[in-house]
């Protein structure tokens, strides 16, 4: 069988015709297979969704629990028969529940990695490298300029930072899923022991990461009315929306910090007002990606949502077979 014959892109999104199901559609289906519950990849609507139990739970507290007609939970290292075809979910190591899903059928497997990543991650299980015919990689920072720093090095800078101004906040921009909780969570481990103020918006999410059994602390409301606290020296974490509102300006001389694998891009953290850019991503760079790719074995590689010229030209010179994908509907709201 052809490889596109069991995966290739609809408007819809990513389909198998033998199986009749999507990969992480962008419009409603009838059946859909969700790899992580950010919401480019991950929405309500759909008669029927299968993922992991944690994406499933991420979906109702981000979409209510009505989110799809029906829902399935998968197993890591599970295999589930589709009309013929077998599916199963394996650790992507991008936030917590994240999964690529390997389809086979007639004796050809391809991976769909969704979104992942490679660095050791207290916040969710690491990626593992699946054998496949066809690997379709995402390619967010598949550039070569892009090649992250140890994230221990990046919270070490904030922590020096908020010991040398004691009397500043500190405001974190992180996104709700999965980078907040990755931050807070870099803080503990760095010793950090203080409370952690956070944005309203993260609270739900990060109580459902400490009841998954991920220590984050002591997390209080980063609130202002009736406290009487001023935050001076506190670490505040919102999302990125919320430092253009009114409730960022409510701090002490905040420093803004912004936990992103695009703060490597100095013209980005300029244009963005962030003082301290921290570069903290939730995906592959360069080198994981190219090394990502090797380990599959893969001899076909379809390269999706991010620079996809530069990691398919890779491949070519690599002697690899490789093709863009130009997927639509994925943005960068976990990097």
């Amino acid at each position: 069988m052809r490889a596109a014959d069991l995966l290739h892109p609809r408007p819809e999104g990513l389909y198998c015709p033998p199986g009749d199901f999507f990969i992480d559609p962008v419009r409603p289906v009838n059946r859909a297979l969700i790899t992580h519950g950010h919401s480019d990849h991950a929405r309500s609507g759909h008669r029927s969704v299968l993922a992991t139990r944690q994406t499933l739970d991420i979906m109702g507290l981000r979409y209510g629990e009505d989110f799809a007609g029906a829902t399935q939970a998968a197993r890591f290292g599970e295999t589930i028969a589709l009309d013929g075809v077998s599916v199963s979910f394996h650790p992507a190591g991008h936030v917590l529940g994240s999964a690529q899903i390997a389809v086979e059928h007639q004796g050809m497997c391809i991976v769909a990695s969704g979104d992942y990543k490679r660095r050791k991650d207290a916040t969710c299980a690491p990626f593992e490298p699946i054998q496949c015919d066809v690997f379709i990689t995402e390619a967010t920072f598949g550039l070569p300029v892009f090649r992250h720093p140890p994230d221990t090095e990046e919270i070490a800078r904030l922590l020096k930072s908020a010991a040398q101004f004691p009397e500043r906040s500190h405001l974190v921009g992180a996104y709700a899923l999965g980078k907040a909780q990755r931050v807070m969570r870099l803080l503990r481990d760095a010793g950090h022991d203080r409370p952690i103020y956070i944005h309203g918006a993260l609270a739900r999410l990060s109580e459902y990461y400490q009841g998954q059994g991920i220590d984050l602390g002591t997390l209080e409301p980063a609130t202002v009315e009736g406290g009487g606290r001023d935050f001076a020296g506190a670490i505040v974490v919102g999302p990125p929306s919320a430092f253009a509102d009114r409730w960022a300006r409510r701090f002490p001389d905040p420093i803004s910090c912004f936990a992103s694998g695009w703060m490597r891009i100095r013209q980005r953290a300029k244009q963005g007002g962030v003082e301290l850019p921290l570069i903290i991503s939730d995906h592959a760079d360069w080198d994981e990606l190219t090394a990502t790719i090797k380990e599959t074995g893969a001899e076909e590689i379809w390269v999706t949502h991010g620079r996809e010229e530069a990691l398919v030209r890779w491949c070519e010179l690599e002697g690899i077979a490789a093709r863009p994908m130009h997927l639509v509907g994925y943005e960068d709201e976990g990097d």
